[in-house]
């Protein structure tokens, strides 16, 4: 069981590094070479913008549905 949850956690980090690596357009590997807490905050910035831009989609999708009737 403890394998399966290293797994899991390596799986997670890699994963994670790959969406950062993606939103930034950098190589992973700079990701690895950046201080936790500032992958820490570039993730939760990145999550929330993603949030936001969710939102305005859904809202600019009810505006156009509203608007065909």
């Amino acid at each position: 069981m403890f394998l399966g949850r290293t797994n899991d956690l390596k799986t997670a980090s890699l994963i994670l590094v790959y969406t950062l690596s993606k939103a930034l357009g950098i190589s992973p590997l700079e990701i690895y070479k950046m201080p936790q807490t500032l992958v820490k905050d570039l993730l939760t910035t990145h999550f929330v913008a993603e949030e936001l831009k969710a939102e305005e989609m859904e809202k600019i999708k009810r505006k156009g549905e509203l608007s065909k009737f």
